[in-house]
């Protein structure tokens, strides 16, 4: 603590990670140690006969124990031009000894180890925590090489090994299943209690437990490089992340010790000078002590540090200080359709052709149009036309936000939304399909419609629930959408959403973030795609379903590992809870400080009593900072209904993310307000220009956004 406060020693930043988890139980903190060594000699110079040999040089040994703990670090500090509020107890402990109060010297060194000796304790707890996210892989696997089962060590894993994991088993680095099939229990990692059923194509990541089946998977990260290592980096990196009210704290700390030193200077100078300096030299080192801003220091980085560890292992990764102040004083939450609020897994739902033409010639053309385009609708189609004869489509180009154009059997053919291609009789099975939710495409070939393609994306089942919990934190929650109004009004409406912004671009959704932040703090839940000009716009970012993409962790503030929107309010309420925390820190810090120097300058308390204040102080903040670190506000929560399944592995996901990701958050583009203009929800409203006075606004019945005697289950945070 003596230097961490206010200008640590540096710290070799080439630790390798595995070594610096190391478990360290709290008897075994160097600290902790001193200032137990301490205590015992202080006791028995207490004990020994006053004014004797033996009470001198126990107090004095008491003395060099405890100082051990801070004096070295801050003599380092000094000799590189760093003041840290080490350097002031080492000050005072000196002068003391030279004022010959040996044992009021042998008292500061023994409260302020205590101090640095707990400061040590919550750093290993938290350490420790982290350490038993990479214990939750196994030690060895078993690998099928040339067909025979062979038992290696995990850090000799390589890619592209066969890894057989029987049922039971823990999942020793992330991979691809090649055969079997099984249900994944993912709750160590995600925080999800509900099991993932894979096969082969899925993904599965380290330190997650096999289910009752055997599976054989393909290895594609080392034990090094796998996803709990790397999330294990982040949330490290993540620690040293500042908000602005540590940035404050450290401000206010950082020229207050130089400042403590010349105020105690003149306190023993100008008291000499007037009075007897055999008063007032005593009075200034009291000064000195009582003035230390190390618990104001110490005030935000104990509970962000520990707030940051707990959430990583509820499946909430947050990246530092400033990420838990934003998420925690959050107002709106924006929340992005598809992939979010819905299972981003469209299937086909409804074909109507056009006249005499036949479902199967509908299906087949616009499955040739969409056999190379990468959009989540192309995969419902063309997986919908598995059992039907293929075509090849040709010179196939996309039509920004309209759809595509290309030839099919030699005869130009389109495939787009309704105003991209005429709607002609269909305008009735266009409405009643949107109504219900869907995603209508029509297709054209040799410029004669041929029908209609509906494709839908199921709502999360836990969505309704998540956004009641919202509504109960007093938090707005809007939707943001590209799809028609007819579709977002239709999905909003089972979400119990009253606010919706539909047939948005990706930079239409960054501007209505900057519009929404009038009302307060905006937080932008999205996929880690599209969605990144929002993300980057907004004031907390938040990946949804990040396990496994690197890029998506590193582009948000805060990313869900898991696939439960639940786990949205249940961070929201962690963060609200970690700032009430470092706000009574920095409160109980700043009255300390404010109280014990006028009453050290007018004389009415001595060393031992400030320092006995003081410290106290700080092992206050200190236990009350490792509340933040505590769970209660993570619960694991009870599967809505079902079982969810995997993702399909596929190899250039990241890069994807990362193109998307690319796009620069200040490309904003104006909206004119719409207050004045009605939803267009006819087909005639999608042959229009993307010009922001055309952007729709659905206004619903608001949700109940209070529930009179809330019954919910225990560990529920939606109340909170």
């Amino acid at each position: 603590m003596a230097d961490a406060c206010c200008g640590p020693d540096e710290v070799d930043e080439h630790t390798d990670t595995a070594e610096s988890l190391t478990v360290t139980p709290i008897w075994r903190i160097r600290e902790l140690q001193a200032a137990a060594l301490a205590g015992l000699l202080l006791l028995a110079g207490l004990l020994a006969p006053s004014d004797t040999v033996v009470e001198t040089v126990l107090f004095a040994a008491a003395a060099v124990v405890g100082g051990a703990t801070f004096v070295p670090a801050a003599v380092r500090g000094l000799m590189k031009g760093r003041l840290g509020v080490g350097l002031l107890m080492t000050i005072a402990a000196v002068g003391a000894v030279l004022l010959g109060e040996v044992a009021e010297a042998a008292t500061l060194a023994f409260l302020f180890s205590i101090a640095e000796g707990l400061e040590g304790y919550a750093l290993a707890r938290t350490r420790n925590s982290l350490r038993a996210l990479l214990d939750l892989v196994p030690p060895t696997a078993t690998v099928l090489r040339d067909g025979t089962q062979v038992t290696v060590a995990v850090s000799e894993l390589r890619v592209d090994d066969l890894l057989l994991v029987r049922p039971g088993d823990k999942i020793a680095t992330d991979g691809v299943v090649r055969h079997g099939r099984s249900a994944i229990d993912t709750s160590v990692v995600t925080g999800e209690s509900v099991p993932v059923e894979v096969g082969p194509g899925a993904e599965v990541f380290a330190g997650t437990v096999n289910g009752t089946g055997a599976i054989e998977v393909e290895v594609t990260a080392t034990a090094a490089d796998n996803s709990l290592a790397r999330l294990v980096h982040v949330v490290q990196e993540a620690q040293d992340r500042k908000g602005s009210s540590q940035r404050l704290a450290e401000r206010f700390a950082r020229p207050l010790v130089p400042g403590v030193l010349i105020l105690a200077t003149l306190v023993g100078l100008v008291g000499s000078l007037l009075d007897d300096p055999a008063v007032w030299i005593p009075r200034a080192l009291v000064v000195l002590v009582a003035a230390a801003p190390c618990a104001f220091a110490l005030s935000v980085p104990i509970a962000v540090v520990a707030a940051v560890g707990a959430a990583s292992k509820g499946g909430v990764l947050i990246k530092g200080g400033a990420a838990v102040e934003q998420l925690g004083a959050v107002k709106v939450v924006a929340v992005d359709k598809t992939g979010t609020l819905t299972r981003n897994e469209p299937s086909v739902i409804e074909i109507v052709p056009a006249g005499t033409c036949s479902t199967d010639e509908v299906l087949t053309v616009a499955a040739a149009l969409e056999a190379r385009s990468e959009h989540p609708l192309a995969a419902a189609i063309v997986a919908a036309a598995t059992d039907l004869p293929s075509r090849d489509g040709s010179d196939v180009e996309a039509v920004p936000g309209q759809g595509l154009t290309g030839v099919v059997a030699g005869r130009p053919a389109r495939l787009g939304k309704p105003g991209f291609i005429p709607v002609e009789g269909l305008a009735g099975d266009v409405e009643r399909l949107q109504d219900a939710g869907a995603t209508v495409v029509l297709v054209e070939h040799d410029n004669t419609v041929l029908g209609a393609v509906a494709v839908r994306d199921e709502i999360r089942p836990e969505a309704a629930e998540a956004v009641t919990m919202l509504h109960r934190q007093g938090v707005s929650v809007v939707m943001l959408t590209g799809d028609n109004a007819r579709t977002a009004a239709a999905i909003a409406a089972q979400a119990g959403i009253s606010e919706v912004r539909a047939e948005l671009s990706p930079q239409d959704k960054a501007h209505i973030v900057t519009e929404l932040q009038a009302r307060g703090a905006v937080a932008m839940v999205g996929d880690g795609i599209n969605d990144a000009p929002a993300l980057a716009t907004a004031d907390a970012g938040i990946a949804m379903g990040a396990m496994g993409s690197d890029v998506a962790i590193e582009a948000a503030d805060i990313a869900l590992m898991g696939e439960d929107l639940r786990r949205l309010p249940d961070a929201i309420a962690h963060t609200r809870h970690a700032r009430r925390i470092f706000t009574q820190n920095l409160i109980l810090s700043g009255l300390i400080i404010a109280v014990l120097v006028p009453l050290a300058g007018f004389g009415v308390l001595g060393l031992a009593a400030v320092v006995a204040t003081h410290e106290l102080a700080e092992v206050l903040v200190i236990l009350n900072g490792i509340r933040a670190g505590r769970r209660t506000l993570l619960p694991t929560r009870p599967p809505v209904r079902g079982s969810r399944r995997a993702r399909t592995h596929t190899p250039d996901r990241n890069a994807k993310i990362h193109a998307a990701a690319a796009v620069p958050a200040t490309s904003l583009l104006t909206l004119t307000p719409t207050a004045s203009r009605p939803v267009q929800t006819n087909a005639a409203a999608h042959t229009e220009t993307a010009a922001h006075s055309q952007l729709p606004v659905l206004t619903m019945a608001p949700a109940s956004a209070e529930v009179d005697g809330c019954g919910c289950q225990p560990g529920c945070t939606c109340c909170r």
